[in-house]
């Protein structure tokens, strides 16, 4: 007997001590109405946004439901941000209310009604008196949804308004690289807050009729394949980071149950995609986009996985190459945006996205760096200006450079270059710079290098030749 979508699992929530709950769809529908009765009470409307820091828990996943219940606008906020980053937020998407853990909520700017996990576990409660569910809202492809911010490339980072049609739009990426199937279980291991996050730990799963693991816990090499054994995971979704760290520093073995493995954030190595294949018989398939546009391209589920490439376009979604620079036609993609929060559209036909690439006879893609200085580090897309506004912020530091530096495990890690006003250069200071960093802003933005001069080349204008610093670091052999 075929059994009815409402007893279907959803869910399989690990907690930090490894506790499995499952949450069928009944349940997280139930349980995501009683929630929006919460929201509701609290003042929250049609078109309002919400604002999150949850890490990957069940709370997360019901808030974001009860928001798309009411009609309400999701802002899922990486737990890693700082005061600094949350002001920056709030002033650009004005939220009503802000569901955080405890911990995490100690950062928040004083003036957003907040909601805490305790105060969210008297809705799970089915003892305690609920509000009544707010009423599920009829709603346009075009209303607002989601919120995710850029890394921001020549300034802060920017507010990305996503609309219904992007949830449902990514049934294609889902079915074409995402790769599961109805009955599968899949496991994409990103933070929330960030656009793969909102697309990919639960949507894509569910559109394809698998259920989505969610797990509450640090990264740890040796436990992430356990656990993905244990659980029987059909489809794993790393960042490259997590690809390359597990691959030298645990041994990989056969998972019995795995079928596709996939990766997207940055390009994924020959070495580490072998490595994969020979432990496992499976090759972990790359695919790119942008929080902008969602996925554009991907090594499809229904061909062999083209090493080192970010595979092709998505099925009708047209790209073009001008000048070295993958476009794409705006218009092909269910998934993209709205329009910023600033309120700025984009108007054209073909969006840059300032990515170089290179095509094989195969129409293959191959990623061949950035157009603008972006770096991207174990899958997180850093602008060097809000990490130079961090070093800037330190009494001793004059002037400062952010840049990419290699590293074999995490593609690129960043390096500060630093003119000092005072102080000593040596591994004391730089240590004390890291430690400031990490403290103003997230601390996946802190370099992890820092070298010292006694002048940034510039042009005339008085820009940093950030071009010119990544050139003297390859030439230095580093």
């Amino acid at each position: 007997m075929e059994r009815s979508p409402a007893s279907r699992l959803g869910i399989v929530a690990i907690d930090p001590e490894g506790n499995r709950r499952d949450w069928h769809f009944g349940e997280l529908i139930a349980t995501s109405a009683g929630l929006s009765g919460a929201f509701a009470a609290r003042g929250v409307k049609r078109g309002d946004v919400v604002m999150t820091l949850v890490g990957n828990r069940i709370e997360w996943v019901l808030s974001l439901l009860a928001c798309w219940r009411m009609g309400a606008v999701a802002l899922p906020c990486n737990t890693q941000l700082r005061r600094k980053d949350l002001e920056l937020r709030i002033a650009a998407a004005a939220p009503v209310l802000c569901v955080g853990e405890e911990r995490l909520l100690a950062e928040l700017p004083a003036g957003v009604p907040t909601m805490t996990m305790t105060e969210v576990s008297y809705v799970l409660d089915e003892d305690r008196p609920q509000e009544t569910p707010a009423s599920v809202v009829d709603l346009d492809p075009e209303d607002p949804a989601l919120i995710v911010f850029t890394s921001g490339t020549t300034g802060d980072p920017r507010g990305v308004v996503h609309a219904y049609r992007y949830l449902f739009g990514q049934r294609v990426q889902a079915a074409h690289w995402f790769g599961s199937l109805p009955g599968d279980l899949a496991w994409c291991t990103t933070a929330t807050g960030w656009s793969k996050s909102a697309r990919n730990v639960f949507i894509a799963p569910w559109l394809t009729g698998a259920a989505a693991v969610l797990h509450n816990g640090r990264f740890d090499p040796a436990e992430r394949l356990d656990l993905a054994a244990a659980l029987e995971v059909n489809v794993l979704c790393q960042a490259p980071t997590e690809y390359r760290m597990l691959a030298r520093r645990t041994a990989l073995r056969p998972l019995p149950a795995l079928r596709r493995m996939v990766s997207a954030g940055e390009p994924l190595d020959p070495e580490t995609i072998a490595a994969w294949r020979e432990a496992t018989g499976l090759e972990p398939a790359d695919g790119y986009g942008q929080t902008e546009t969602g996925q554009v391209t991907a090594n499809l589920a229904d061909e062999p996985v083209r090493l080192g490439s970010m595979g092709k376009p998505l099925p009708g979604v047209e790209v073009r190459i001008e000048d070295g620079e993958l476009q794409l036609r705006a218009a092909t993609s269910p998934t993209f945006f709205s329009h910023y929060l600033d309120g700025e559209r984009f108007e054209g036909e073909w969006w840059s996205t300032g990515d170089l690439v290179a095509e094989d006879d195969d129409g293959f893609l191959f990623f061949q760096g950035r157009n603008d200085d972006i770096i991207s580090s174990s899958g997180y897309r850093i602008g060097p200006t809000e990490v130079e506004a961090a070093l800037l912020s330190h009494p001793a530091v004059a002037d400062a450079a952010a840049v990419a530096a290699p590293d074999p495990e995490r593609g690129s890690v960043v390096r500060a270059i630093v003119v000092l006003r005072e102080g000593e250069p040596g591994d004391a200071l730089s240590r004390e710079l890291i430690d400031h960093c990490r403290a103003q802003a997230a601390p996946y933005k802190a370099p992890r290098i820092v070298d010292f001069v006694d002048e940034l080349p510039k042009t005339t204008s008085g820009k940093v030749k950030r071009a010119q610093l990544r050139g003297e670091w390859r030439r230095q052999g580093a």
